[in-house]
This record gives C-alpha cells, sequence and structure tokens, in this order.
C-alpha cells in the first residue's frame, strides 16, 4: 500500500472514530438529563452504557492514532497490536458496567418500595434517539473497519450495535412502566429494572465473544483459512513445496514467514526470483500482508514439515 493510501486510510479511520466521540458525548449527556428526570434505571443504565462507549470511542480514537506510526528499531513489526489492545481494554469496561447494572437492578426488583419511574415522552424520545443515532455509527463503522480491517474500529462498532438492541430492551421495560396502572399490573413497574438486567445480560454476551476475539489477537492467533491462503498462493511455478507456514496479526496488518523447497542446483538468482514470485503471489491473496520467504533445497525424499 502506498504512502498516499496508507495516509488517505488514516485519515478515514481517525474521521469514523471521531464522529463516534461525538455522537457519545451527545447520547451520554442526554441519557443523564432524563434518566435522572424520569428516574429509570433502564435509561440510567443506557447512559452508563453509552458513557463507557464515549471513553471506548476515546480509547479507539487514540488506538487508530498510534496503530498509524511507522515500525522503529523497538516496535519491528509496527504498533498495529494497540488497536487489539484497545479492544480488550473496551470489554473490561463493559464488563464493569455490567456489575453496576446488575446490583441496582437486584435492589429495584426486591425492594419492597421501588422507585417510581416517570415513563414520559421523554423517556421514550431519548431511547428512539439513540436507536437512530446508534444504527448509524455502527453503520459507519463496521463500513470502516472492514475496510482497513481495523479491530479497534470493528470494536467500537459493536458497541453501538449492542446499544442498539439493549435500548430495544428499554423501550419494551418504559412501556410495562406505562401500562402497569391501565392494566392493573402491578408487578409491571419493576418492568424497568427488568429491562435494565436484560441490557446487562446483551453487554455481558457481547463482552465476551469481543474478549475472546481481542485475545486470540493478542497471542496471534488467526484462522486456518489464512495459512492455507498463504499456503495455497506460495506454491507458484519453481516451488516443489511449501514447508513451514506462521501468519501472525498486528492491527490490520499481517505477517506471513514461509518457507519454499526449490530445485537443489538453481542458481541463486534464479531461487531470488522465485522467491519474490512468492511474495506478489501472497500479497495478491491477503490484503495488508508482509511475507518474509525462506529458500531451501528440495530433495525428494526429504523430510519437510508442512502445516496441516
Amino acid at each position: 500500500m502506498g504512502k498516499r493510501n496508507l495516509e488517505a486510510m488514516d485519515r478515514e479511520k481517525r474521521a469514523v472514530a471521531l464522529s463516534s466521540v461525538i455522537a457519545a458525548i451527545l447520547l451520554t449527556v442526554t441519557k443523564l438529563i432524563v434518566g435522572f428526570s424520569t428516574n429509570s434505571l433502564g435509561i440510567l443504565s443506557e447512559a452508563a452504557h453509552s458513557g463507557l462507549d464515549l471513553v471506548a470511542a476515546a480509547v479507539t480514537l487514540w488506538a487508530v492514532r498510534i496503530a498509524a506510526i511507522p515500525a522503529d528499531r523497538r516496535h519491528t513489526y509496527g504498533h498495529g497490536k494497540v488497536e487489539n489492545l484497545s479492544a480488550l481494554f473496551e470489554t473490561l469496561l463493559l464488563l464493569g458496567t455490567c456489575g453496576w447494572i446488575v446490583y441496582e437492578a437486584v435492589e429495584r426488583i426486591t425492594s419492597d418500595q421501588p422507585p417510581v419511574v416517570d415513563a414520559s415522552a421523554w423517556a421514550f424520545g431519548v431511547v428512539a434517539l439513540s436507536i437512530v443515532v446508534d444504527v448509524s455509527r455502527s453503520r459507519a463503522l463496521t463500513r470502516v473497519a472492514r475496510k482497513y480491517n481495523s479491530k479497534a474500529l470493528e470494536a467500537d462498532a459493536l458497541h453501538f450495535s449492542t446499544d442498539v438492541w439493549s435500548s430495544g430492551v428499554v423501550l419494551l421495560g418504559l412501556a410495562g412502566v406505562r401500562l402497569a396502572q391501565p392494566l392493573g399490573l402491578p408487578w409491571l413497574h419493576r418492568a424497568d429494572a427488568g429491562a435494565a438486567l436484560g441490557v446487562a445480560a446483551i453487554v455481558f454476551v457481547v463482552s465476551l465473544r469481543l474478549a475472546r476475539r481481542s485475545v486470540d489477537d493478542l497471542l496471534d492467533a488467526v484462522e486456518p483459512e489464512m495459512v492455507d491462503k498463504v499456503q495455497t498462493a506460495a506454491r507458484v511455478p519453481g516451488v516443489a513445496r511449501v514447508g513451514d507456514t506462521r501468519v501472525r496479526r498486528s492491527g490490520a496488518d499481517c505477517y506471513a514467514d514461509v518457507t519454499v523447497f526449490v530445485a537443489p542446483n538453481l542458481e541463486l538468482s534464479a531461487a531470488h526470483e522465485i522467491a519474490n514470485t512468492v511474495e506478489r503471489a501472497v500479497r495478491e491473496a491477503v490484503p495488508r500482508v508482509q511475507t518474509m520467504v525462506h529458500v531451501e533445497p528440495w530433495k525428494p525424499g526429504s523430510r519437510t514439515t508442512e502445516n496441516p
């Protein structure tokens, strides 16, 4: 990828991350105001969720800036792992939010006199606004995350998409509170706290998924299909066999180490040209990959190792 393309990518990633910060600020402040004025734990739990989204979006903005710094003597593979680290940090924030929401919800559900929730038009309005903003931000983040294989932006997109589902649960809770008196069902007054538990459950499940992906990336785990792609691409004319193949990710970048076996009587220049051909083939098969090719002489019957 050329320098201009890298600069354009960094600008687009920073722009979408900054827009997420602004959206998170808007939603957090609005939900806090309406949540305290209506005494709705569901909305307050959403405010806490959005508040953590704000922190996560700020971390994402920082991460994509750091990840764009070129490799140096201390970080020879670049700074892309910062994106994976920020995704794990966002997961821990979400899990902390779950604990607070569950505690408050259980307190209200088990209380003899739960706080009165004002299921007003303002309460419904702020949740509806949240859904519209979350859908918009999630789509924008997902598009850029897939375009540039950004783990930090993918985590941020997951945050906003989770908010859509949790906001829907809060709407159901507010509807239950609103219908409690007309239907003569007093237990519906606790629907708001029940909705908060629903939010916590959704956030918990999504957090575990995100944590697993983040830890896998930090431990250099990759899909077996990725290794297969590299090995298949490396089987260019002149390669008798593809040996050990190792692949790792660092943010949006991918690094592949491949051993290829060639005829033992080849001249050095010919072996070098085969290695260059392998690099080009792997680069065409895997986006944003840097390949290190090790050439060995092939002898029929010799023992080699090839990844399954």
